[in-house]
């Protein structure tokens, strides 16, 4: 079972490789484990929290819709005979969760808890220093070359106003507090280059 698992890890690495990745690659999930560490004490689920980080990305080509289901799949079809199913299932729901950034209805109050957490993680480089937002920024955009630079300049705004327009951008105090003000200040700063 462990060579198994080691496996599809070693095919997950792969997959956060692809040349089209600039930011949704290792060094993302790398920061969402960061945090995992600094705030699994807090989780009901936290093996489930880390499955969603290492696959809520595992499937990502820029414009495509359904990026999210298609990662949830491929945990489902990795791991589904290897692990729990409802440690799977739980995970399945906390990526698909990232396609909206919102708390799915009508869940138990600790997968609804768990989400928060997860969200705020993924979050989290909107309220990061500075000079790794400006990374950030920059590699969005990278993988979003193929949108023309007028098109980019007028949805992209709309895109960074709509996390602003939110009270609150962080679901967690604990996110809320640390990250919520220069969030603001980071998107403020980037809407602006881009409508200067």
């Amino acid at each position: 079972m462990f060579a198994a698992i080691a496996a599809r890890l070693d095919a997950l690495r792969t997959r956060l490789a692809e040349p089209h990745r600039a930011y949704h690659g290792q060094r993302h999930i790398d920061i969402l484990l960061d945090w995992h560490s600094k705030v699994r004490d807090h989780l009901h689920s936290p093996d489930a929290v880390e499955l969603a980080i290492w696959y809520h990305d595992a499937i990502y080509v820029p414009l495509r819709p359904d990026n999210e289901t298609a990662s949830a799949a491929l945990l489902r079809a990795d791991l589904g005979h290897l692990a729990d199913p409802a440690l799977i299932e739980t995970a399945a729901v906390l990526i698909l969760a990232t396609q909206r950034h919102e708390i799915p209805t009508g869940v138990a109050a600790n997968l609804a808890h768990d989400c928060a957490w997860f969200l705020d993680m993924d979050l989290s480089i909107l309220g990061a220093a500075p000079a790794t937002f400006a990374w950030y920024d920059a590699a969005i955009r990278t993988e979003y070359a193929a949108v023309p630079d007028p098109e980019w300049r007028a949805r992209r705004p709309k895109i960074l106003g709509s996390f602003l327009a939110r009270d609150r951008l962080y679901l967690t105090d604990f996110f809320h507090t640390r990250l919520d003000a220069p969030a603001r200040a980071n998107l403020r700063a980037a809407i602006a280059a881009l409508t200067e």
